[in-house]
């Protein structure tokens, strides 16, 4: 193990289990003389804060001068907080890696491909990523095969993974997402996983969510439940917390008014997440179907 991974090994354990504050309050504790490892450190303070959405500090303390690395990162909180403008946010970035690409600046490859995932542009998200051997390019391009139903390729990602680093606290988050999208025996294997990661640093939204889509898969409904009050607890507007305690409402046979509470929590949290915006399309065809049909005198 480098020194480099020493001096920040708790500033990624804790952005990469969804620690974000104290991912931020660890790296601001570090007394860093390595210019590198300074510049690392900023990197992911400042992914954390866009994982806050607290994209104003990113945009603003951000500027020309800034070291190129950086640089990514601003137009990433630009893309995630001004929906006005990512079209053309997007079409910039087609012509940034349809030109020649610094494969080595990772932090360019994982924003790059974070616009396009969020995009559902898979493909070139994988296209991206494909020219790096960085481990957490590797994580993201496994999250990318899945979203496509790819898990023979992301068990093939996993492997890599492993053999890179099989230690790593990415590599046992991938570990768990291929046994959870692969379903059956292999849910329990995910939920210990999770629960492994959990008990050694702290239980967060993103691994408690983690464990309830594992309850959820094997019918333990009370323990999701469990889970998931806990992860509402930690962040009441996590939009993987909400999603799935709509789907849990609806597997258990909660109240209508318990699954349109947290839907409408949903809305108003993150109106353009795809299951709040599916939704409301859904709804709105409804409706218009519904007037046809409406009995005149």
């Amino acid at each position: 193990m480098t020194c480099e991974t020493d001096e920040l090994f708790d500033v990624k354990t804790q952005f990469y289990i969804g620690n974000y504050q104290s991912a931020i309050n660890e790296a601001q504790k570090l007394k860093l003389n390595n210019t590198l490892q300074k510049l690392e450190r900023d990197v992911f303070v400042y992914r954390s804060y866009i994982a806050l959405k607290k994209y104003g500090v990113v945009i603003n303390e951000i500027h020309g001068a800034s070291p190129q690395e950086l640089q990514p990162l601003k137009q990433l909180a630009e893309y995630l907080s001004q929906p006005n403008k990512r079209e053309s946010i997007v079409l910039k970035l087609d012509q940034q890696i349809s030109g020649n690409i610094d494969v080595n600046n990772h932090v360019f490859l994982l924003v790059a491909a974070t616009i396009y995932y969020n995009e559902s542009n898979y493909e070139t998200a994988l296209k991206v990523l494909h020219q790096s051997a960085h481990l957490e390019c590797r994580a993201l391009m496994l999250q990318a095969q899945l979203k496509m139903d790819r898990v023979d390729l992301a068990k093939k990602e996993l492997k890599s993974m492993q053999e890179i680093d099989d230690d790593a606290i990415l590599t046992q988050l991938a570990s768990a997402w291929v046994n959870l999208s692969m379903g059956g025996e292999k849910l329990q294997e995910a939920y210990y996983t999770f629960q492994e990661l959990a008990d050694k640093n702290t239980p967060t939204a993103l691994l408690l969510n983690g464990q309830a889509a594992c309850c959820i898969g094997q019918s333990k409904y009370e323990e999701a439940e469990s889970a998931l009050q806990d992860a509402l607890e930690k962040d009441s507007n996590n939009t993987d917390t909400l999603v799935n305690l709509i789907v849990l409402s609806q597997l258990s046979g909660k109240t209508p008014e318990v699954c349109n509470r947290y839907l409408s929590q949903l809305i108003d949290t993150a109106p353009e997440h795809p299951f709040a915006v599916e939704f409301q399309a859904k709804e709105k065809y409804f409706d218009s179907l519904a007037k046809q049909y409406v009995v005149t005198a």
